[in-house]
């Protein structure tokens, strides 16, 4: 890799989410941790990270420092409150506008890559590189055919304009990141992305912040959260949607105590989160059912935790479960194991990568209740399996330190700014083609009701 093919400046954008939110409510999840950890990374090695989200509330501030040479920028876009994601795509003009603006005062040449998140960005993504003719790299972080292949019961299909949105930009991006190999695999099947522009780059886990810590660790960490000294804790955390079915969590809970309710004083279950995507339709449902099969005393909620009290959750947990019907990669699983929590989680999308079956935890077919219950009984019964499952996942979540993407990620970029400037889009010797010359796709790029040739 030469310093010519690393990016002085990156574009980042996150636009139907900032990075600033907290993960775990309305639509903060595992991207935003993504772009936090890997914008941070880069900017220690010398590459100044600018992100671009929309404004939410009109006393943000324009700008925001979230790390030395990270940037978030609050692009005005549409109304600041309560507009749903599924609107977001008739605001894209108006992002885009906003990150054309920032561009145009800087002097020409000013970013050296946009790398986007998720397929609204993704779309403005394909606009902005166009026009500053610079290499696109996108994550789709989830994608609508796969999700709407295992919809969970009460969950809204994705929309058209995502599919058409995605295919998009799959016929766009110089580069198409998945988290796994079966990913990867998906983008290439199901949207004919070329192969040879899509690269695995696995997301990692802040192994500072989320790292084991014994016995004595994990009674300190019950302490501080208030929680018993003794009995057994299964944990859920995550946005409260049908799509991370924790009402799988509280239904295999009322089957296991319905079989042997004199496990009642001993188990407790924490679900650390709050509503978000179709859970804020009914917002109370997961309580209405935790009542319904009179589990008030077993159930606790709590809102979504800062990273070093969500450190704490995992220590203090005997199994964190992850009942997702979809993860492109599943950080909570990451995260757990590195605090050495053994995981019982879906066989289902990143999972199979983030857990290793047998080894760190207990992947689960289908999200049968009864079949859950017998899972987690096996393994709460079963102390010695679980003791040797809990140093085996500190070896595997090892393997999945963020700068260790960041590797990865670097070294895409810099494959992408190669293929870049030795393409005949570019015409090198510091000047570049006009917008004009720059066929990315034969279709035009799509911003809600209006169509922008590239």
């Amino acid at each position: 890799m030469s310093d010519a093919d690393v990016p002085r400046r990156v574009a980042m954008l996150s636009v139907h989410t900032s990075p600033l939110d907290q993960p775990g409510t309305g639509d903060a999840g595992g991207m935003n941790v993504y772009v936090v950890e890997t914008a941070r990374r880069l900017a220690r090695r010398g590459t100044e990270v600018e992100i671009f989200t929309r404004a939410t509330s009109s006393g943000l501030p324009t700008i925001t420092e979230l790390a030395p040479g990270v940037l978030v920028r609050h692009v005005v876009a549409g109304p600041f409150e309560r507009l749903a994601k599924d609107d977001l795509p008739g605001q894209l003009c108006a992002v885009t506008a906003g990150m054309m603006r920032v561009e145009a005062r800087r002097d020409p040449g000013w970013y050296d890559l946009v790398h986007s998140n998720y397929w609204i960005s993704g779309q403005a993504g394909c606009f902005v590189a166009n026009r500053w003719q610079v290499p696109l790299v996108h994550t789709m972080h989830t994608m609508a055919k796969v999700k709407n292949a295992s919809i969970a019961d009460g969950d809204a299909p994705e929309p058209a304009i995502r599919v058409t949105g995605e295919e998009q930009i799959v016929a766009t991006a110089d580069r198409l990141l998945a988290n796994t190999e079966k990913e990867a695999a998906e983008l290439v099947d199901l949207y004919d992305a070329p192969p040879d522009r899509v690269a695995v780059v696995p997301p990692g886990v802040d192994l500072d912040v989320f790292s084991p810590g014994g016995p004595e660790a994990r009674r300190a960490a019950r302490r501080r959260l208030g929680l018993p000294g003794t009995g057994r804790l299964l944990l859920f955390v995550g946005r409260i949607q049908p799509l991370k079915a924790p009402d799988v969590l509280i239904r295999a809970v009322g089957e296991i105590l319905r079989e042997d309710p004199d496990r009642r004083d001993e188990l407790l279950v924490a679900v650390v989160g709050g509503p978000s995507g179709t859970g804020l339709d009914r917002p109370e449902e997961l309580t209405s059912l935790t009542a319904s099969l009179g589990l008030d005393e077993v159930v606790r909620f709590h809102p979504p935790a800062r990273r070093s009290v969500l450190a704490d959750w995992y220590r203090a947990a005997d199994l964190v479960v992850v009942p997702s019907h979809n993860e492109s990669f599943g950080l909570v699983a990451l995260e757990a194991q590195a605090c050495g929590t053994p995981v019982v989680a879906a066989r289902v999308g990143g999972l199979v990568t983030a857990v290793s079956d047998g080894r760190t935890g207990v992947l689960v077919d289908g999200h049968d209740p009864v079949r859950w219950a017998g899972a987690i009984r096996d393994l709460l019964d079963d102390c010695p399996r679980r003791c040797a499952m809990q140093a085996a996942a500190v070896r595997h979540a090892t393997a999945f330190g963020w700068d260790r993407t960041v590797d990865t990620l670097s070294e895409v970029y810099a494959e992408a700014m190669g293929q870049f400037t030795a393409s005949p889009r570019f015409t090198g010797a510091g000047g570049v083609a006009g917008a004009g010359d720059r066929p990315r796709t034969a279709s035009p790029v799509s911003f809600g009701a209006l169509a922008v040739a590239p």
